[in-house]
């Protein structure tokens, strides 16, 4: 069977160059990284090297990079890490309602424990509006924590604005740009961001291992406690194997992903022509042109989305129903909802998001197939619907 992959924003193939940094780490160079033989400064230089690789993607310096298990931990050692640092200056917290969990989650967790936390809203097509976190600023705002482009439907949101205004005034500013970094040039300051967080496993790397950027003069706390690895901030014996795969996910990024940009939006774009042609009631989600160039997010109303990826997935092709994280819940996505999209049509939510590997003859397939399974259950919805009204009589 023909196997086409369209489920990057869920998580990417390990390129060979990475898999192949990796190897040294788990056969003959196993030294802890701590230890004074020459064992362990092998893989403390493999450790810093991945260190330079990783700033030089996102123009930032190595020493600004802090090593963590993913995304997830990144996002909370930015955000609880700035709470408890910074809970002398105040205890209010700005994020956005269409966050990924590992932010939203850890803000509600501060909620609990006495912070105050705003939600500002988005527009139809997922853009958090700079003025509304102008307005949202007080003397107590100690952080604010927006993502650099949304996970479901590939919004990138105006983090440059945004971070002009809390460097006005003096406020954190953190972003979680697990989905962007790799698909799309990232600077540190030309953003004008304090902290951002990045995970392997979306740029082409082994997953269990990301970083924190955290900008020199920005103090924060740990959470994790214990031999004072990664100069304090996150203790434990390094996982140098996936960190060194991690540097080198930053050099493919640099070297071929990036470089593919143009042609992957490109690709997008057919696909997204394609369908919307054969399907008249097809929507597309997010901003038409501040988007990853990879992402398609779509909705098909009156269907639900599990049931096209199972078609899709039965003739080989790989997406996903909305968000990744959440497809194992039968509830509405928190950011289609956000954006407005009434639930009839959120259900029928489709992500599409495409990789460095993927072919023009692969996204004819798709489309075509997309277009086939569509109108398949579109057939069967009215058949059932039809016999549903007979049994009414």
């Amino acid at each position: 069977m023909k196997r086409v992959y369209l489920d990057h924003c869920a998580t990417t193939p390990v390129h060979p160059a990475v898999r192949k940094a990796m190897l040294p780490f788990l056969r003959d160079s196993f030294g802890n990284p701590s230890s004074a033989h020459a064992l362990g400064r092998t893989t403390r230089e493999a450790i810093e090297e991945a260190r330079t690789r990783v700033a030089s993607l996102i123009g930032a310096g190595r020493a600004e990079i802090v090593f963590t298990s993913g995304g997830t931990e990144a996002d909370n050692l930015a955000i609880r890490g700035i709470a408890c640092a910074r809970k002398d200056r105040g205890n209010h917290i700005i994020t956005s309602v269409i966050e990924h969990h590992a932010v939203s989650r850890t803000c509600e967790h501060l909620e609990r424990n006495g912070f105050a936390v705003t939600y500002l809203p988005v527009d139809s097509d997922g853009l958090v509006n700079p003025e509304d976190v102008r307005k949202a600023l007080t003397e107590k705002t100690i952080l604010v924590t927006i993502m650099h482009s949304n996970n479901e439907v590939g919004t990138i949101e105006p983090i440059a604005e945004i971070g002009r205004i809390t460097s006005e005034k003096g406020v954190a500013f953190h972003t979680d740009a697990v989905q962007s970094v790799g698909k799309v040039p990232i600077d540190v300051n030309e953003l004008n961001v304090d902290l951002i967080a990045i995970a392997a496993h979306k740029l082409y790397g082994p997953k269990g291992i990301g970083a924190l950027y955290i900008r020199e003069g920005i103090d924060i706390d740990p959470i994790i406690f214990g031999g004072g690895q990664e100069r304090g901030l996150r203790s434990g014996t390094e996982n140098v194997a996936s960190i060194a795969a991690l540097g080198m996910a930053c050099e493919v990024a640099r070297e071929k992903a990036l470089p593919l940009m143009d042609r992957i939006g490109k690709l997008r774009d057919t696909l997204q022509k394609k369908i919307s042609v054969a399907i008249a009631d097809l929507a597309i989600n997010g901003h038409p042109i501040s988007r990853l160039p990879g992402v398609l997010s779509v909705s098909a109303p009156g269907i639900n989305a599990e049931e096209i990826v199972r078609e899709l997935d039965a003739r080989g092709i790989a997406v996903s129903a909305g968000s990744a994280c959440t497809s194992h819940s039968v509830e509405i996505s928190h950011v289609l909802s956000a954006m407005g999209i009434p639930k009839e049509i959120a259900q029928g939510t489709v992500r599409m998001s495409l990789g460095i590997a993927n072919t023009a003859g692969e996204i004819e397939y798709a489309a075509a197939s997309f277009i086939e399974v569509v109108e398949k259950l579109k057939t069967l919805s009215e058949i059932e619907g039809s016999l549903g009204s007979r049994r009414c009589y």
